[in-house]
């Protein structure tokens, strides 16, 4: 057989062993891509997400956080592309006073209705006007500038469920030993933080990972 005819023969049999080698590794990256101890921690307890039969994707932020400003529309656009029986829940971080003050506002937000037309506003007006948001009438005022009557943020302000929901949102991310904003909870099982996941993008990618691997469990 000359030299011609020989490598007609192998190539084609070279091409055919690269592409299963390839088809290969895609299949093993799917699987083995993302894990655990490195990608993402394992909670041990799990951490109460509520009354849900979905699986809950708690994401843990802070209004003051340069990096959850940015992660907020990828997470908004991430959030409508679920399967059905996921969802995703803030949860602001509470580790000092100003925090908590707006934490409040989030969940007065929340209690008035007003939710989806506050979140962004609250994120703008820190991030983009450089607003502080650290006392009730700064607050009281960025809620009446976007229609909310001054009473009733007041109501909600001084209401023992806002409160309520406060601490249990603090006492939901000590739980999850959160240390950094923003991070991922996937079923109250699994912590997804920025430095193990490599960038916010892998985030998404590795929460969506868990909830296929939740949905399948059950």
């Amino acid at each position: 057989m000359s030299f011609h005819h020989l490598r007609s023969a192998i190539l084609p049999l070279f091409g055919l062993t690269l592409a299963v080698s390839c088809i290969f590794s895609l299949s093993l990256s799917a699987e083995e891509r993302w894990v655990e101890g490195q990608h993402y921690q394992v909670i041990t307890p799990p951490v109460a997400v509520g009354k849900s039969d979905d699986v809950v994707v708690t994401e843990f932020f802070w209004y003051g956080c340069g990096h959850c400003y940015t992660f907020e529309p990828m997470l908004t656009a991430w959030g409508k592309q679920l399967p059905d029986g996921a969802v995703v829940k803030p949860s602001p971080a509470v580790w000092n006073d100003s925090m908590r003050m707006h934490a409040k506002a989030f969940y007065i937000a929340e209690v008035l209705g007003v939710k989806a037309v506050m979140h962004p506003v609250i994120f703008d007006a820190m991030h983009v006007q450089r607003k502080r948001l650290v006392s009730r009438l700064a607050l009281r005022d960025l809620f009446e500038d976007n229609g909310v009557d001054p009473e009733q943020f007041d109501n909600a302000y001084d209401s023992f469920g806002v409160d309520s929901q406060v601490r249990q949102a603090d006492a939901r991310a000590r739980s999850a030993k959160v240390s950094g904003t923003p991070t991922l909870m996937v079923a109250g099982k699994y912590l997804i933080e920025t430095r193990g996941a490599g960038n916010q993008t892998n985030m998404l990618d590795i929460a969506r990972h868990l909830i296929e691997k939740e949905l399948a469990a059950r």
